[in-house]
């Protein structure tokens, strides 16, 4: 068993308050979830309305399908205008 884990750094375009952030980021996650099925939260940078830091993982059998895994979710983020993706930390256990 893999577990392929990331954690991904966004500025948030359209963040004029938390409240607009949080709207953001509930709706990447929840498309995410459904998505790809994988675990992610918010993990870093709770208070900053134009940044955010979110982790995920995933389990496969095998190494390079958790690391296309995780490849596939960090284009899908990338596709969202209402974000850029300022810094990523990938880890295969």
């Amino acid at each position: 068993m893999f577990i392929g884990a990331c954690t991904i750094r966004l500025e948030i375009f359209e963040a004029s308050s938390l409240k607009d952030k949080r709207q953001v980021l509930k709706s990447i996650i929840e498309r995410l979830k459904h998505r790809f099925n994988i675990s992610v939260a918010e993990v870093d940078m709770f208070d900053s309305w134009q940044a955010a830091e979110i982790g995920f993982a995933c389990v496969s059998s095998e190494p390079d399908h958790a690391r296309k895994m995780i490849q596939s979710v960090i284009k899908f983020i990338d596709g969202d205008v209402r974000v850029e993706i300022i810094s990523q930390n990938i880890e295969i256990l």
